[in-house]
């Protein structure tokens, strides 16, 4: 379900649906239900281009939460768990490369970002690779990523085998009971903290959120007002999020 409706939610699934509905109006020219199909379509795809209306969409799945604060936790010791987000793996004939995505990088930057504010801490850097590809897992691209930005590499564990949220959240948990922190703060998207939180709760640990910052925020506000792929990308992710959320609570991976 949740890959069918990330692909509905892309531009190939706006040029499959909308190439179906040309060719039943090509083939029943009179046909009034093909013509109002290609307008729905068209106005559809639109509307969920404009980044303003995900966003309007969104605010349910980031009511309450802000950007992280040291006043937010008390203890000198921290384990900061970052969760995962994609990234991609170019192949050439001798070596690959593996890098972050917008969001990804966003996440690895408030984890920094939070591991500096407490005189001892640990990040987890969490996420594994897609099964039966060569790809670099991602919670490696993030580890090196944080290496980059100062993080001493003895102060990163990592978690390299989990597919989604509740695989981190139950492989996560026994690692923090090793570790022993005061405090342990997630790290991850406004919109996906909701869901997350819920499900490490449900795996017995109770998670300070730090989300991590828009990397659209400093864009111009014109776009945000247009049709762009950035806003059909944006919609794909906040439906996905419910889309999660309904699947979370059916298996009973959460608590709220």
């Amino acid at each position: 379900m949740s890959i069918l409706l990330e692909y509905l939610l892309s531009s190939g699934g706006f040029a499959l649906l909308s190439s179906c509905a040309v060719l039943w109006m090509i083939a029943r020219p009179r046909s009034r239900a093909a013509r109002r199909t290609v307008i729905a379509i068209v106005l559809a795809y639109g509307f969920a281009s404009i980044r303003v209306v995900p966003w309007a969409l969104s605010r349910p799945l980031v009511r309450d939460f802000h950007e992280f604060r040291r006043a937010d936790v008390r203890g000198r010791t921290a384990a900061i768990v970052l969760l995962g987000s994609a990234s991609f793996t170019v192949h050439q004939r001798h070596q690959k490369i593996a890098v972050l995505d917008r969001g990804g990088a966003g996440r690895v930057l408030e984890a920094a970002h939070v591991f500096r504010q407490f005189e001892s801490s640990w990040i987890i850097s969490s996420g594994g690779a897609a099964p039966g590809v060569d790809l670099e897992p991602n919670s490696v691209t993030m580890r090196d990523a944080l290496i980059k930005l100062g993080v001493p590499p003895d102060r990163i564990v990592l978690e390299s085998t989990s597919m989604n949220t509740h695989d981190e959240a139950v492989l996560v948990a026994p690692m923090i009971e090793q570790l022993r922190p005061d405090c342990v703060v997630l790290v991850t998207t406004d919109i996906h903290m909701r869901r997350a939180r819920a499900a490490f709760r449900a795996a017995g640990l109770d998670v300070v959120p730090a989300i991590s910052p828009d990397p659209l925020h400093s864009e111009s506000r014109f776009r945000s007002f247009v049709p762009t792929t950035d806003g059909l990308r944006f919609t794909r992710d906040v439906a996905h999020e419910y889309a999660g959320l309904i699947e979370y609570a059916a298996r009973g991976w959460v608590r709220f």
